[in-house]
Order: structure tokens, then C-alpha cells, then sequence
């Protein structure tokens, strides 16, 4: 009898996993794809690799997999919103951490920082996003999602076909995600676009603009948000870049948690949080630029002197609040109503639709992960009702939510959309989740190369005996002396994370301590008349005004978890780090509040 070979638990847990996927395989073989649920459901192995579907499972990595033998209640497919990833090879990552440790760091000039969206989405090419085929009322709901998802595999084929999946940034491939756009965009009156002031161009797709204002013949309005992470002198160097490229776009400056931009800030301070105390959503700088938007887009349709009446009362009570806390501010606020309807996005919708129905103005709040939507809502709302994290993929069905009777507001999930931008940028802005990254150090190099990491963070080179020498830096060293000066230790050799400190160093940047923030072209010559620019000066005594004066602030030095997350934190995108659902009073799908008032009904007059 032959000797029986050595069998470890990882290899027994390996082919435990790889049986599953042949049965779950074997059971989607016998149903019909028409039947499919989800544009994320696995396909048999015939499909090609662009699919987004699991035939080709070992490119592709998924993201908040759910365990499942077939749909669930009333058809339910709980691996509907899951997210994608394709696979490096092994020789990939090795090759970048060797770079990692040989490649020496050097500042890159101020022109690097300069960013055209030309070379981020190259308009006019295939890098645009999927549309809703045309249909007809004499289509069945089967052949309706049929067609979707063919036209959606096109989509994927003509993009994959024209670039190496090399140069392809990461991109949305779940066509249940991006039925959750077009049903927002098919119900909004006014779409907001919503970017990162750090990096714009990243998160402003031109298709999604031509698609908007012309298509359709909406009104866009692109909000720049977190403007408290940048110069105002940048803000505003913006706002005329997107006015000149895109004369149709209404734009207005928002953060959630301002600060006034006169107090100096220490870059000893990046271990520093702010924990507030108080008001602090209803101190949010934008809801009434965003008004004036909306008013000058309606032009009298719809009357929003309830929502200018709203904003009166959220300034008049944060001028006046004691600071009581944030507890006590939910407990007494109003309760504001929810419609969270995850399948009325697969339900078809007329052609056509009438304009602020009901003397309704309704919002859909569209873009990026990570780029502030459900703050944003927070920051109108003036407390915290919708649940927020700074984990792409977060938001994963829209929801509307009544600011006042006659403006409703939908948050949209977060949409990756196919451009040709570093994968160590995506990372960086939040984009791509840092949890799921396999190789995270080119992505310090790429970050300490634009701002002085080491200086920030008064890092001791690893190999340096003498402090005041100077040594050349490499990616590898920077995460190395952070694991050392944070005490970022291995389990068994009790050696330095250099792992877990480049996740670290990665947070920090996404949360805005460490600071990357890139330039219009051309703004480097044009930085004096920038500075002195009258709306530089008007953005800096506006942020003053509402600043954090009469809020009580408390500093201490942040703790990370082993996980490398930050615990207990009231953060500006990340007041919770679950991936739960949202933490909101909802209503059943289809329920009778769906399409209409619920202040009407309820005989509220506000929220």
C-alpha cells in the first residue's frame, strides 16, 4: 500500500473552496442567463475573460462574497452589489516590491502635479460608460434584463479589446451597479456630481457630462467637495478650469466639517485628530450655494423657500448650540423619511418623464467612491442620517431621502468609471479599497515622491546612525521606519510590519492627513494671480465665518488598530467602518410611499 502523502489544513481548506465554485458553477449552467438576477452572477466557462462574471477564477478576486445555494427569498441574489477585482500574477507583485527596495525616491517637480483630464479619459474614445439599451412596454421583465446584459458585455468587450488590462484603471464591471446610475439618473431633476477637491478630473467622467446635459438635458451640477483639504487659491483655480472646459456646469464648494483656512496648520500635526463636539453637520459650508443652484435651475418651478427657511434654522441653531453632543442633537432632531428601494432600479421606467412632479424637486447625488455623497446628505440634512465610510463600495443601492415637502434628495452608490489613471493614484484617492491591495508599497513610493512624507512624519531613516546625515530614501525604508516609530512588529520574528505601516501610511493619505492634492495645467505659472485672486480671499473669510469658532475641539494623537483601521474616529467620510447597511428608518420596497409625498401623507410640514 502506497505511503500516503502529507495533506495540510490550507490545502484541505483549498479544495473545500474549489469544489464549492464547481458546484455553484454547475448550478448556474442549468439555469438560463436570462434568468439572472444580477450582472455579477457566474457564468459558464465559454463566456470570455471580460466578462463580469467568476469563469475566470483565478484573474479575478471578489469582494464582499456572499455564501449562497441559488436566490434566496422573493428571488433575491445576495452577491448582487459585490465588487471586482482582477488578479495580479505573482511574478507582477514580486517585481514591484523589488522595486520597492531598490528605486530611489526624487521629488518631482511642481508641473507632475498637474493634472488634464484629456490623459485621464481621452474623450471620444471607448472609455465611456454603459447606457440603457432602448426597450419597449412589449418586452417582458426576462428580455429586458437579457438585453441589458448583452449590451453590457459589448460595452466590456470594445473596452478590453482596445486597452491592456495593464493600462485599464480598475473599474465598475457589476451591472446591477450601474442600473442603480440609470435608475437615478432617469428620476433626477437636478444631478449633482460630486468630486474630490484633491483631484477633480479624477472623479469628473466627460461622458457622464455629455450623457447628462446633453442626452438627456439636465441640469449638472458639479460640487467640489472637502475644500478644506486644499489651498483656497487651488479651490478656486478649479472652479475657472471646470467653468472654461464645461460652460454648462453650475459648480459649488462644499465640505461637511469646515476649518478656518487662517489658522496655520502644523505638519507635526498629521497624528492629530480633531474630535467635535456639538453641531458639526450643521456647520457645513455649501447648502446655501448649492440653493441658489437649484433656484437658478428651477427658475420659479418649484418652491424652495422651505429648504431656504431650513438652512436659516440649521445657522441659527449652531450659533447658538451649547455643545451638547451629537447623541443628543440625533435624538431631537426630526425624523427625516427614507424610501430605500433596491429593486425599483430593475423595474422599467417611461421614456419619459414629467419635470418636478408634485412640485417636487428631486436630486440625484452621483459619483466616485469615496468622494463625500452620503456626507454631503449629512451636510444638508444638518445631522447625520445616512451611514458613511471611507470603504469603497459602501453605498450599494440608492435611496431618497425628503430634506423639506418639495425637495427630495438620492444618494446614488459610489461608480468607478474606466479611465486610464495609475493604479497608485486610484489607491490614493480612495477608489480602490487598500484593504484589498497585495502590494501597497508602490503606492507610498508614489505618494512620497509628491509630498516629503519623511519630513511630515519625522521619520528616522532604518540604516541611518547619525540623524542629521542624509540617506537616500526608498519606498521600502519609508514603510520600514514608520513600523519602527509606530512599534508595527511581526507575530513570530518580532520584526518590523513594513505590511501593515505601508496600509497605515495609505490611510492616512485617503483621510487627508497626508495631503495630495493636484493642479489644473498651467497653475503653476499662474500661482500668484491665483493667490491673489478677490474669490480666494472671499473662499478664505467664508470658511472663517463658518469655521469650527464656537465648537469645542479636543486633540490627541491617533491610535491604529492591528487591522489598520482607525477605531472610534469622527471622521469627515468614515463615521463608521462596517459594511453593514445603512443604519436608517426605511420603508419596504414597493410600499405606497414609493412615488410620492410622504409629508403629504403624513401631514408633516418639514423635515
Amino acid at each position: 500500500m502506497p505511503r500516503k502523502k502529507p495533506f495540510s489544513v490550507k490545502q484541505k481548506k483549498k479544495q473545500l473552496q474549489d469544489k464549492r465554485e464547481r458546484k455553484r458553477g454547475l448550478q448556474d449552467g442549468l439555469r438560463s442567463s436570462s434568468n439572472s438576477r444580477s450582472g455579477s452572477r457566474e457564468r459558464r466557462e465559454e463566456q470570455t475573460d471580460t466578462s463580469d462574471g467568476e469563469s475566470v477564477t483565478h484573474h479575478i478576486r471578489r469582494l464582499n462574497q456572499q455564501p449562497s445555494q441559488g436566490l434566496g427569498p422573493r428571488g433575491y441574489d445576495p452577491n448582487r452589489y459585490r465588487l471586482h477585482f482582477e488578479r495580479d500574477s505573482r511574478e507582477e507583485v514580486e517585481r514591484r516590491k523589488r522595486a520597492a527596495r531598490e528605486q530611489v525616491l526624487q521629488p518631482v517637480s511642481a508641473e507632475v502635479l498637474e493634472l488634464d483630464i484629456r490623459e485621464v479619459y481621452q474623450p471620444g474614445s471607448v472609455l465611456d460608460f454603459p447606457r440603457r439599451p432602448p426597450w419597449s412596454y412589449e418586452m417582458s421583465k426576462e428580455q429586458l434584463m437579457s438585453q441589458e446584459e448583452r449590451s453590457f458585455q459589448d460595452y466590456l468587450g470594445k473596452i478590453h479589446g482596445a486597452y491592456p488590462s495593464e493600462k485599464l484603471s480598475y473599474f465598475e464591471h457589476n451591472l446591477e451597479t450601474w442600473r442603480q446610475l440609470w435608475r437615478v439618473l432617469e428620476m433626477s431633476d437636478i444631478v449633482l456630481l460630486i468630486t474630490d477637491i484633491r483631484h477633480p478630473v479624477v472623479n469628473f467622467p466627460p461622458a457622464l457630462y455629455e450623457y447628462v446635459t446633453g442626452e438627456l438635458g439636465l441640469a449638472l451640477v458639479l460640487v467640489l467637495n472637502k475644500v478644506d483639504l486644499a489651498p483656497p487659491a487651488l479651490v478656486v483655480a478649479w472652479k475657472h478650469y471646470f467653468h472654461q472646459h464645461y460652460p454648462q456646469l453650475h459648480v459649488v464648494l462644499f465640505t461637511s466639517f469646515p476649518r478656518d483656512p487662517r489658522t496655520p496648520q502644523d505638519p507635526s500635526s498629521v497624528l492629530k485628530k480633531s474630535r467635535r463636539r456639538g453641531r458639526g453637520w450643521t456647520r457645513a459650508l455649501g447648502p446655501e450655494q448649492l440653493l441658489r443652484a437649484c433656484e437658478a435651475i428651477t427658475v420659479g418651478k418649484v418652491d424652495l423657500s422651505s429648504w431656504r427657511e431650513k438652512i436659516a434654522r440649521d445657522v441659527a441653531g449652531a450659533t447658538w448650540g451649547n455643545g451638547s453632543g451629537e447623541e443628543e442633537e440625533e435624538e431631537d432632531g426630526p425624523a427625516v423619511l427614507v424610501e430605500q428601494q433596491t429593486d425599483s432600479a430593475m423595474e422599467p421606467t417611461g421614456p419619459t418623464r414629467e419635470r418636478y412632479k408634485d412640485g417636487v424637486v428631486t436630486i440625484g447625488c452621483v459619483g466616485f467612491p469615496n468622494v463625500g455623497k452620503s456626507s454631503l446628505i449629512n451636510g444638508l440634512v444638518g445631522r447625520k442620517v445616512v451611514s458613511v465610510s471611507r470603504t469603497p463600495g459602501h453605498t450599494r443601492y440608492f435611496q431618497t431621502y425628503f430634506l423639506t415637502p418639495s425637495v427630495k434628495l438620492c444618494d446614488c452608490p459610489g461608480l468607478i468609471f474606466p479611465s486610464l489613471l495609475p493604479r497608485q493614484l486610484q489607491v490614493l484617492a480612495g477608489i480602490y479599497p487598500i484593504a484589498q491591495i497585495q502590494e501597497p508599497y508602490t503606492a507610498v513610493g508614489y505618494l512620497a515622491s509628491r509630498i516629503p512624507v519623511q519630513a511630515l512624519l519625522h521619520l528616522r531613516h532604518p540604516e541611518a546612525e547619525d540623524p542629521s546625515a542624509e540617506h537616500p530614501w526608498c519606498a521600502w525604508d519609508i514603510c520600514e521606519a514608520w513600523a519602527e516609530k509606530r512599534g508595527y512588529k511581526t507575530a513570530k520574528a518580532a520584526r518590523n510590519d513594513v505590511y501593515r505601516a505601508a496600509n497605515s501610511l495609505l490611510r492616512l493619505a485617503v483621510d487627508g492627513r497626508l495631503s495630495l492634492c493636484f493642479h489644473p495645467p498651467g497653475y503653476s505659472e499662474q500661482k500668484g494671480t491665483w493667490e491673489s485672486h478677490p474669490e480666494t480671499t472671499e473662499l478664505v473669510v467664508l470658511q472663517g465665518r463658518v469655521g469650527p469658532a464656537g465648537d469645542e475641539e479636543e486633540e490627541e494623537e491617533e491610535e491604529l488598530s492591528s487591522s489598520c483601521e482607525e477605531e472610534g474616529e469622527e471622521d469627515r467620510d468614515a463615521d463608521e467602518e462596517g459594511e453593514g447597511d445603512e443604519e436608517t428608518p426605511t420603508s419596504a420596497p414597493g410600499s405606497s410611499l414609493a412615488g410620492r409625498n410622504p409629508y403629504a401623507l403624513l401631514g408633516e410640514d418639514e423635515c
